[in-house]
């Protein structure tokens, strides 16, 4: 059974029928309704479902908003215009943090992990190659269409409102910044075939070549030739710095990668990590800081590859523990629900983010908000706001989670031609607010 048909087969918590009535009798049924549901979630799900491998998928997707909110902040100029900043550039102490937020490592994992089980499947009922491939493909690429489409429409409108220019440029790009992930999980998506037949070879030695290739790289940018290298040797990083943890993702889902070696994964990966730390000197935050002249996360360096081996090899130890603990109803049904909105929590935490900060500019400087995120008071302050956020995003994500299913084309001609011609314009606001966000023109 699929996520989707688990969630429709659910009791709905909405109870007109209780409107109207005390406060105290509205809460005791909404729990009784809630219980019931999370009951109803748990016995639904088949027994085959591996829920150590969703529970890792949703740890690592709420990871994202929750590093975002948490490292990223504005500053508001002498016309109110917002515009992009850290805690981190004047913080450095909170770098470790990043550490524990940076959870990509582990979504590549369950990635391949989910993915060559999904590729197997496909396989052995006759399906081809190519439309296992396609599916995927549209299932990453409908959410971000619908998200560039609709903030290509919400750009000219709010500058009609009064919101300025420099703030809606500092929001598209809030908005851009996390689509680059799916971009690159999609060529990596692609490569499955390949990553199989690897795995089939080596296990999970079949990773070792990526970790080489990264590794190379960075000598070569950072080591005593660096002047020497042209700037963009870094991108050159980027399909083998995070197809790294889905090769081990495959490897596990092909039962070529065990205990021992995850024993090995921890151990390597945080030796490595203490290393090119405290001998190599990379820099201690896994996201980017402003002014900052090395990053390790884009392109990836080799700390982010130790990381997720670590992460890696500690997932994978864990995972009957996790299993264990989902077999709770009450833990389990959020789980699916963090699953079924995957891509709308990727696709628009940011516009939640800075639709509150765009609110609040309005009122000027408001702490952990709008303020310059340069003390410990702000993160504090900013703590506080995280409910807010996460509220907006619940109310986004109740339109937004349409985008996430398939678009019925129906088998009528008008009906595909209209289906069509939908699809068309999307594309089209999608490129214009691509184009408006990248400073095109």
């Amino acid at each position: 059974m699929t996520y989707t048909e688990l969630a429709r087969s659910t009791t709905k918590l909405r109870q007109p029928h209780l409107r109207g009535r005390r406060p105290a009798e509205r809460l005791r049924s909404a729990r009784r309704t809630l219980a019931r549901t999370t009951a109803a979630v748990d016995a639904r799900t088949p027994a085959h479902r591996d829920r150590a491998v969703d529970g890792l998928r949703a740890l690592a997707l709420l990871a994202v908003p929750t590093g975002h909110w948490l490292l990223g902040g504005f500053t508001r100029d002498t016309d109110g215009a917002l515009h992009n900043a850290s805690p981190l550039s004047a913080l450095g102490g909170l770098a470790p943090l990043s550490w524990f937020l940076q959870l990509l490592g582990i979504f590549f994992l369950v990635g391949g992990y989910a993915s060559v089980l999904s590729y197997r499947r496909a396989r052995e009922r006759g399906g081809s190659t190519a439309g296992w491939l396609r599916g995927r493909v549209a299932r990453l690429g409908r959410p971000v269409l619908g998200v560039t489409a609709v903030w290509a429409l919400l750009v000219p409108l709010l500058s009609a409102l009064g919101v300025p220019g420099d703030s809606l440029r500092t929001g598209a790009t809030l908005v851009v910044q996390p689509l680059w992930f799916v971009g690159v999980y999609t060529v990596i998506t692609a490569l499955t075939p390949l990553c199989v037949r690897a795995a089939e070879r080596l296990g999970a030695w079949s990773a070792a070549p990526l970790v080489a290739t990264v590794a190379a790289v960075d000598f070569l940018r950072y080591g005593p030739y660096a002047e020497a290298m042209p700037s963009w040797l870094s991108v050159l990083n980027i399909l083998p710095g995070w197809l790294f943890a889905y090769q081990l993702g495959v490897a596990w889902g092909e039962k070529r990668l065990g205990r021992r070696g995850a024993w090995l994964l921890l151990a390597g990966g945080t030796a490595l990590f203490a290393a090119l730390l405290l001998a190599f000197h990379y820099p201690a935050s896994m996201v980017g800081v402003p002014g900052e002249a090395r990053t390790n996360s884009h392109p990836p360096s080799l700390l982010v590859l130790a990381l997720a081996a670590a992460q890696s090899g500690a997932a994978i130890l864990l995972r009957d523990r996790i299993g264990a603990l989902l077999r709770r109803p009450a833990v389990w049904a959020p789980v699916v629900v963090v699953n079924l909105s995957a891509m709308t929590i990727l696709c628009w935490h940011q516009t939640a983010m800075f639709a509150t900060a765009v609110t609040g500019a309005r009122f000027g400087a408001v702490p952990g908000l709008t303020t310059a995120p340069d003390s410990f008071a702000w993160v504090a302050a900013r703590a506080l706001w995280l409910p807010v956020f996460a509220l907006l995003l619940l109310a986004i994500a109740r339109y937004a989670r349409h985008f996430e299913r398939p678009w019925r084309t129906g088998t009528g001609t008008g009906t595909q031609a209209a289906a069509r011609l939908r699809g068309a314009v999307a594309g089209l606001l999608a490129v214009g607010f691509a184009g408006f966000a990248l400073g095109w023109g």
